[in-house]
């Protein structure tokens, strides 16, 4: 080819609108000024007229250069610029309202939850039995927790810190097989290993009523129902006690063909919880359920493959319960209880002994035994595992939960007590006003 002619097109390509990541751009050699925003009577006196100035020094006194300034601006004309080469860019519209923005910014950010891997305090629990089957820990509404330790309840209170004891039975009818806090934090409700049930007033030391002939075998299991009293015996029958009338016996439930070792309302009172040694897990309904009905259950569910203790009811979504296995299981289940499907099963690899669900949060505790013997934090729904506490060097039976929701408390066959400041630290709450003063209020008391 002619090298006349390579360069010619050479000098055509570097004239070519070439794109280059998306946006055309030139390969140019000048600029092409925008005319439409130029101001050609402003150029051309710029270029001629105010050279005559610096070009004549001399004509130019300092009133005169004064009056000139006044002059520019004045009549908007004290630019520097001459050539335009582009339209200001427009001012950018505001998407969101500013005062939405603001409201917005000046939300509080909730930090992340620091949770001790450490227990925040250790008391030793003698004599306390390492069965499964049995229910030996609760937690009241007046921050006062029992425990059971062989043939005697013990009471320790969170407030001070004291220890007292509650009563000891005779050898002939213990041990104590449960124990059960009623919703006023003031009676307890003593299961025992002759069939018996005794209900005590903790603020007088004072037994109130034995319950007898409900059960053949010892009672593992209480729960209460505003004044209803419910049971779980060894022989697979569940009762219900109105402790209000003499013959308290109102209902019996027939469903388990062995012992029943979990019992739990639902917080509305309408269902009940029931779990045993025969893998079962049953919900009744209080409106359908009669002594005289052959099938009594609102739902029979036989997915577990080992003994069902572990128990806890939503507190965020009524119709949905919580369910451990033991050790032939090791999966925690939830169900809807209205319909009686599974919604989710999760194998935790270890004997699942208790269940509590976080009051404020969307967190689920357990506790297992064989072979890891630890509690474990999840998240809910995805069940992820946030905490893994350790320190009980036997299996982790029991569980009770302080009336703030923030402390639990852990009782293991390695006959220790321990409490987890796992679920937070409780908000402050606002006094109340005192209505009526305190009388004397300069004088001391013994507690």
């Amino acid at each position: 080819m002619d090298p006349r002619g390579r360069g010619l097109q050479q000098h055509v390509n570097t004239r070519k609108i070439t794109k280059e990541n998306g946006e055309f751009c030139s390969k140019l050699d000048r600029f092409i000024p925008n005319r439409s925003a130029m101001d050609f009577d402003y150029a051309n006196y710029m270029l001629m007229e105010a050279r005559k100035g610096k070009e004549n020094p001399i004509l130019n006194s300092p009133s005169r250069e004064a009056y000139l300034k006044k002059l520019k601006e004045a009549l908007n004309i004290n630019r520097t610029r001459i050539l335009a080469f582009r339209n200001k860019p427009p001012a950018p519209k505001e998407l969101f309202p500013q005062e939405f923005l603001t409201a917005q910014s000046s939300k509080p950010v909730k930090a992340r939850r620091h949770i001790p891997q450490t227990s925040e305090r250790t008391l030793d629990a003698p004599d306390l039995l390492d069965d499964y089957y049995l229910n030996l820990l609760d937690w009241g509404s007046s921050n006062v927790l029992a425990i059971a330790l062989g043939t005697t309840v013990y009471l320790w209170d969170a407030s001070n810190g004291s220890t007292s004891e509650l009563v000891t039975v005779d050898d002939e009818i213990g041990p104590v097989t449960s124990v059960n806090w009623a919703p006023d934090g003031k009676h307890i409700a003593v299961g025992l290993n002759n069939s018996e049930v005794q209900l005590w007033d903790s603020t007088s030391n004072r037994q109130l009523r034995t319950l007898r002939g409900g059960h053949s075998t010892r009672v593992g299991c209480l729960a209460w129902n505003s004044h209803i009293l419910t049971t779980g015996g060894m022989d697979g029958n569940i009762i219900n006690n109105d402790v209000r009338v003499r013959d308290h016996i109102v209902e019996t439930y027939r469903g388990h063909q062995q012992e029943v070792c979990g019992l739990k309302w639902s917080t509305s009172g309408r269902q009940l919880a029931s779990g045993g040694n025969d893998n079962l897990l049953h919900i009744w309904d209080k409106s359908m359920a009669s002594s005289e009905s052959a099938t009594q259950w609102l739902h029979r569910l036989d997915d577990h493959t080992a003994a069902v203790k572990a128990l806890a009811w939503c507190p965020f979504q009524s119709n949905m319960l919580a369910s451990g296995g033991g050790g032939n299981d090791r999966c925690i289940k939830f169900w809807n209880t209205h319909t009686g499907a599974c919604l989710n099963s999760v194998d935790t690899g270890s004997q699942v002994c208790a269940l509590l669900w976080s009051k404020s949060e969307r967190e689920l505790l357990s506790s297992h035994g064989f072979t890891q013997n630890q509690l474990i934090l999840w998240r809910y729904p995805s069940m992820v595992k946030m905490a893994e506490l350790t320190g009980h060097t036997s299996r982790v039976l029991y569980m009770a939960q302080s009336p703030d929701g923030c402390t639990v408390a852990s009782a293991a066959g390695d006959e220790t007590l321990r409490f987890w400041n796992v679920f937070g630290t409780p908000e402050a709450a606002k006094p109340a006003p005192k209505t009526n003063p305190e009388p004397f209020p300069n004088v001391n008391r013994i507690r």
